[in-house]
């Protein structure tokens, strides 16, 4: 069986994107990568959206970007404006394309669907896929979004409702997030953060359905695209030797509090790259202890208190545009963080400290 200098396991975003940033810093003319994927074939299956705080290599794969978005309760809404941050979205399909299409004129770079095709007993391993079910008790981020078409203009596609949580909690936390990629299309998803077990929560096609005609008041459109998704907000274990290195969520790369990852994939992509040669010796990257910290606390909080967290997330972005959308995207210095900190209910986030 052949052997391969690199190997990442899992071709979707996470090994993709460190694939493609090797391949474009010359970091493969000299070795051989092996990417293990089962995928028959790369098609559009996610929308990748966050705040543009790190230059990342995907600006010609964005749908569209935002510099205005809201936040919704059920007695108010708060706007806020940001020119120097902008939100991006990110078309899975032109991100798979854009990397497969370089990665192709490369004859040191093979696919496989098994890694027991080959001989990994001598290569660097990145790994971007959970081993084995992960416990569904524990809370996630799980959601559907639908990409709806209009015969008429209805939105606004300057400005983007990031969390509306004028909806059915059910006893946990729920809100609706709307995208305008033009003034008749739009991307809306439903999102809860719970656990996996309570399948009363899944029914997204009339949740969604309900949102658009009663909240939105659109009766007319077309589904032209559906996604579905979960994103496990806690850390599972792994028993790697020396030669496995995490990617992903799988490395640590979400964002526990706010499910974001494309960006930290692209920052930790950018820094394997930079120090390939000596990548088992150096430290870990991390999205940093402080943050691991405050999201710790802030998860039990959401746990122990979900009719709370309408509020609490409404008055998080009553801050500065620049100092939320730092402190979401871990960029954020001591006094920034102080400024959120402020804003939390400090007796109940006390006693989750202690």
């Amino acid at each position: 069986m052949k052997e391969f200098d690199y190997i990442i396991i899992g071709g979707g975003c996470a090994g993709l994107s460190l694939a493609y940033e090797l391949e474009i810093n010359d970091k493969l003319k000299e070795k051989t990568l092996a990417i293990i994927e089962t995928r028959e074939e790369y098609k559009r299956d996610k929308t990748w959206s966050f705040w543009k705080v790190y230059n990342h290599n995907f600006d010609d794969c964005v749908i569209k970007s935002w510099n205005n978005f809201t936040i919704n309760s059920k007695d108010n809404s708060h706007e806020l404006t940001n020119k120097k941050f902008p939100y991006q979205s990110i078309d899975s399909e032109k991100f798979y394309k854009k990397i497969n299409s370089k990665l192709s004129l490369n004859p040191n770079v093979s696919f496989f669907k098994n890694i027991n095709e080959i001989n990994s007993k001598n290569s660097l391993i990145f790994n971007s896929i959970f081993e084995g079910e992960l416990d569904k008790s524990k809370l996630w981020q799980h959601f559907q979004g639908i990409e709806i078409e209009t015969p008429k203009n209805i939105f606004d596609d300057e400005i983007i409702n990031l969390m509306d949580f004028n909806c059915d909690q059910r006893n946990d936390v729920h809100f609706f997030y709307t995208l305008p990629f033009s003034k008749n299309k739009a991307l809306i998803e439903t999102t809860w953060l719970s656990d996996l077990e309570d399948q009363n929560l899944m029914d997204y096609d009339l949740q969604l359905e309900n949102y658009i005609k009663n909240n939105l008041g659109i009766k007319n459109y077309r589904i032209n695209f559906i996604e579905k998704g979960a994103i496990p907000l806690f850390y599972p274990s792994f028993n790697n030797n020396n030669k496995t290195i995490n990617i992903g969520s799988a490395g640590g790369m979400t964002r526990l509090s706010t499910g974001y990852t494309f960006l930290n994939i692209q920052e930790h992509s950018n820094y394997i790259m930079k120090n390939i040669n000596k990548i088992e010796k150096i430290n870990k990257f991390s999205l940093g202890k402080k943050y691991q910290f405050l999201d710790k606390i802030f998860l039990k909080v959401l746990k122990d208190y979900p009719e709370r967290m309408p509020k609490i997330f409404f008055d998080m972005f009553k801050t500065s545009s620049s100092t939320i959308i730092k402190f979401l995207s871990n960029k954020s210095n001591i006094f920034e963080d102080f400024l959120i900190i402020l804003k939390m209910p400090k007796w109940i986030f006390l006693k989750k400290l202690f």
